[in-house]
């Protein structure tokens, strides 16, 4: 019979010492920048889609920790904290049914279609500023 407390057969790669790879808690962590900032206008879109959705019951805090913790040591290196945020709801709401990746892939192309600044984005297709 295996212990299933034995963690042997996890792979390194999510081990140190007994500790998932995210788990830092008493290691040496580098230099930590307190310097306040302002938080951009996508940032703190993420940051109220990341509480309506889950106040509306679509998922918890321990739901989009898993899944911040499941993106692996490269997502933390390379991707900002609000990126990673917007990768864990997105799967979150993916995994409550709340539309599909084929869903989600059609409504992206949709909102690139419609350009790239505010003033392409004009419903009557004339922001008002010339074009070359």
């Amino acid at each position: 019979m295996t212990d299933t407390n034995d963690k042997t057969d996890t792979p390194p790669a999510t081990q140190t010492d007994g500790r998932r790879w995210h788990d830092m808690g008493g290691l040496e962590g580098g230099p930590i920048v307190a310097d306040d900032h302002d938080f951009a206008l996508w940032e703190k879109r993420v940051d109220a889609l990341q509480v309506i959705t889950s106040t509306k019951g679509y998922f918890t805090v321990d739901g989009l920790r898993r899944c911040l913790e499941d993106m692996g040591p490269e997502a933390f290196e390379t991707m900002s904290y609000y990126e990673r945020w917007v990768v864990s709801v997105n799967q979150n709401l993916l995994e409550s049914g709340v539309y599909s990746n084929t869903e989600l892939g059609a409504k992206m192309a949709e909102v690139a279609a419609r350009g790239l600044t505010y003033g392409d984005c004009a419903q009557d297709g004339d922001s008002g500023h010339d074009h070359d």
